[in-house]
């Protein structure tokens, strides 16, 4: 069974409702359409009402079985503001709560806040601030995590399974949040039924070289231990050691995770967007996502450059994520 099938059987049945904010877009359209047809998850469109129909005209599309959300006359908008001034307290006033109410992206999180909408999928036309913004304001991390980050699931040509961390958000974090990553991707890793064994990847195998970078992600490794006394982690590592049983034996031996590694946690945002566009680049690795974690209620945010079938599994894989 492919990891898109499993998740399906996951979400089948479960009445999962996703918004997509950017409902205008041909894309959003498309892949939506497909998800509606298909009945696995229930698609909300936001946006211009007007333009989403003509969009759909003018490119042939039967949008009559979607549900479009009329912004303007939702009937509980009125319980959407009161949510948000109670969950903005002290920060905005009535009247920018009511201003944020009109962007889509505000409005379809406030969907999710407030149980309308089990995620919401964005970030085909807006940026990744635009989408995660609103997230980190109104749905806000989970206890224990500090910061969200991001996931890349990564799909081999021979069907090998991997996550990829951070490879979206955060441009470098310390050996706590680091940890947080490496807990928060092993949960994510289990919705595609992979034993997660989380390597903490470094230029260094277990104190081969001295540096302040290699010595964080060794403490690192032993926070993620203690946040989570079942997560089979280990480093610091370099990824020829966490991959190759081979090189394992010669650098790590002993190692629970060592040449069999499945997650792989970077030191870095440059290392994790490097390493993951090698694999897809070059390796051939298809590259689902990013998946965002650590959030309260599930957020996903789109590359710019996304194509139909990445909208359909990145909701997909948003409504899989609603059950954890």
């Amino acid at each position: 069974m492919d990891i898109i099938t499993n998740v399906k059987e996951q979400i089948k049945g479960k009445d999962i409702k996703i918004v997509f904010p950017e409902g205008e877009d041909l894309r959003i359209l498309n892949a939506t359409i497909r998800l509606q047809e298909e009945g696995i998850i229930h698609p909300i469109l936001l946006g211009d009402v007007a333009e989403i129909k003509k969009v759909a005209s003018e490119n042939g599309l039967d949008i009559s079985k979607l549900e479009i959300l009329d912004m303007e006359n939702y009937a509980e908008k009125d319980l959407l503001l009161s949510s948000l001034e109670e969950r903005r307290a002290g920060k905005n006033t009535k009247e920018e709560c009511e201003d944020m109410l009109k962007i889509p992206n505000y409005f379809g999180t406030m969907l999710v806040h407030t149980g309308k909408a089990s995620g919401l999928v964005s970030g085909a036309v807006n940026s990744t601030g635009d989408t995660v913004r609103p997230a980190l304001q109104i749905i806000k991390t989970k206890p224990g995590i500090s910061r969200t980050s991001g996931a890349m699931l990564m799909l081999g040509p021979n069907e090998e399974l991997y996550v990829f961390a951070d490879i979206a958000i955060n441009i470098e974090l310390e050996a706590s949040q680091l940890a947080e990553v490496a807990v928060c991707s092993a949960k994510t890793a289990k919705i595609f039924g992979i034993d997660p064994k989380v390597a903490m990847l470094s230029f260094s195998t277990k104190g081969s070289a001295k540096h302040d970078l290699a010595t964080k992600m060794a403490e690192a490794t032993k926070i993620a231990k203690e946040l989570d006394k079942d997560l089979v982690v280990d480093g610091e590592m370099q990824f020829d050691a966490a991959i190759s049983p081979v090189v394992a034996k010669k650098k790590a031996p002993g190692s629970e995770v060592a040449g069999k590694a499945n997650v792989f946690i970077f030191p870095d945002l440059q290392a994790g967007n490097i390493g993951y566009k090698i694999a897809q680049r070059l390796g051939g690795y298809e590259a689902i996502g990013p998946i965002l974690q650590g959030l309260n209620k599930p957020i996903s945010d789109l590359s710019r450059g996304c194509v139909e079938e990445d909208i359909y599994k990145i909701a997909l894989i948003t409504a899989a994520q609603s059950l954890q």
